[in-house]
Order: C-alpha cells, then sequence, then structure tokens
C-alpha cells in the first residue's frame, strides 16, 4: 500500500500531533482530516468514503508543509484560513482573534434582547473578524450595527467577512473603543474585549501565542479595557439600553461592581457550558 493514501496520513499525522500538541487522538485526527480537506478542497465525507485515495506529489508538499506548522504550534484556524462561529464561517488571520466557541453566549444574551424585526441600533467594540456582529446582523436583519476595531488589518478580515456572507447592515468604522465615535446613542453595547493580565503565563501556550497580543492583554490585572468600555458607555447609551461584556473565567464579581458603580442595574453574570461565569452586563438606568 502507498505510504501517502489518506488513510496512511491520516493514521500517522494523528499520531504526530497528539504526541506534539497533547492532543487526544480523536481531536489529533479531526484536525488532520480538516487539513486533508483544505488541500484536496474536498469534503469530509469525501475523505472517509476514499481510504484508499493517494495524493499527488503537490498535494502531499501542500499537506506536509501546513502539517510542519501545526506541529509547531500554530492555530489550525490560521492555517485554513476560517473558524465556523454562530452557524457562519469567518476568514481569520494573524490579525485578529480566533472566534471562540464560548463567545457564542454573548451573542445568544445580545439576541435575547432585540426582537426579531427591531431596528435597534447596536455597537460592537472591538469586532476583530467581525464574528460578534456578523452572527448577530444575520440573526436580525432589520438591526443597524456599528462595529469597531483599532487595527485597520482587523476591520479589512472583518469587511471581507460581511462581503463573503452577504451581510448588508454591519457598518465599520476605525476607532479605538469610544474615540472616534460621535454623539450618537445605541439600544445595545457589545464587547469582547481583551481581559487577559499582562505577563500572564496562559500567554505562552496554544493558539494564543500566535494571536494578536493587543488582543488579548489588558494591563496588570486585566481589567484595564473592560473599566474603560463601562466607565465611558453610558453617554452612547439610550435611556433602558445594555452593555454586555464579555471577561475573564475570575472577573464576574469586579465587573458587576464597575456597572453598578457607573449607573447600570438589572446587572447579572451568566456561565458558559464549562460552567464559567464569561458574560456580565446590565442595563442603564
Amino acid at each position: 500500500m502507498p505510504s501517502n493514501t489518506i488513510q496512511q496520513i491520516l493514521l500517522w499525522d494523528a499520531a504526530k500531533l497528539a504526541e506534539a500538541l497533547l492532543l487526544d487522538v480523536a481531536s489529533a485526527r479531526l484536525e488532520v482530516q480538516y487539513l486533508l480537506q483544505h488541500v484536496l478542497k474536498t469534503s469530509r465525507a469525501w475523505l472517509l468514503a476514499h481510504p484508499e485515495a493517494v495524493l499527488s506529489e503537490t498535494q502531499q508538499a501542500d499537506h506536509d508543509a501546513l502539517m510542519q506548522r501545526r506541529l509547531h504550534g500554530e492555530p489550525i484556524a490560521y492555517l485554513l484560513g476560517e473558524r465556523e462561529f454562530f452557524g457562519l464561517k469567518f476568514k481569520v488571520s494573524p490579525a485578529t482573534l480566533i472566534p471562540r466557541p464560548e463567545t457564542e453566549l454573548l451573542v445568544e444574551l445580545a439576541l435575547q434582547r432585540i426582537l426579531p424585526h427591531d431596528k435597534c441600533r447596536v455597537l460592537d467594540l472591538g469586532t476583530g473578524s467581525g464574528a460578534i456582529a456578523l452572527a448577530m446582523a444575520h440573526n436580525r436583519p432589520a438591526v443597524k450595527i456599528l462595529a469597531c476595531d483599532v487595527s485597520v488589518a482587523a476591520l479589512d478580515v472583518a469587511r471581507m467577512n460581511a462581503q463573503r456572507l452577504g451581510i448588508d447592515n454591519v457598518f465599520f468604522m476605525q476607532s479605538d473603543w469610544f474615540g472616534a465615535l460621535d454623539a450618537q446613542l445605541f439600544d445595545l453595547i457589545v464587547s469582547n474585549p481583551p481581559y487577559v493580565k499582562e505577563g500572564d503565563p496562559h500567554l505562552q501556550y496554544g493558539d494564543v501565542r500566535f494571536e494578536p497580543p493587543f488582543a488579548l492583554a489588558s494591563g496588570d490585572d486585566g481589567l484595564r479595557d473592560i473599566r474603560h468600555i463601562i466607565i465611558h458607555a453610558k453617554p452612547y447609551l439610550d435611556c433602558g439600553g445594555w452593555l454586555l461584556l464579555e471577561h475573564g473565567y475570575d472577573q464576574a464579581v469586579l465587573a458587576r461592581e464597575l456597572l453598578q458603580q457607573n449607573g447600570f442595574g438589572e446587572i447579572f453574570s451568566v456561565c458558559d457550558l464549562a460552567g464559567i461565569e464569561r458574560v456580565s452586563g446590565g442595563k442603564l438606568v
């Protein structure tokens, strides 16, 4: 049997990944399938149905190059150039954070506060790839969303995602949080800001080593940007408007205190699927 059949590649490369990245074998095998799908431009179903198919020399070389990058820890999302989030596929690049499943909770909580045909105005601060804003816009086509980011490169990715998904009710602006906004009011502000402490050892492991540092770390206590958003949000919220924020595993209590100190009521925190308080918010009263 040739050594470059799909079956053999899945077997050997999954074992390499599992050992190098300390993954379980099932997860490693799934990642190798993703790489093969990308190189062969085919579906997972086709791979499973053709285990004896042999890669061409060019395909093998392309796959090996991606495998080497993955073995060195580069995120699978950057290798593939995309990541699924809230049922949609988003282009990603090293200019943006990789959308994560736990952030879907922020979208869900935001959508709960918007009726299906509501024409409210939403502000997404630190939009990155545009995942939060575009997922909301896809599910609430009557809303108007302004998505801001300080990074021009990230905004380029977000605009590309809006175009690819055919979403036209999200508008993009370069802004350092509220810095470039004029006097306008929103019914809802959402944000997944940086919330990791500077120098946190977790920044040296896993995918985050390859993600933009400015989108991850936020001062000595990890709360610099959360604090800034909560303190400055009030002038941009209409009466009864909501502010929803994703935060770190140990920051819910402090986030609630900041919301209370800055004129918000109906303050809450909600746990993600791992049981971690992941999103906090409040209503302007």
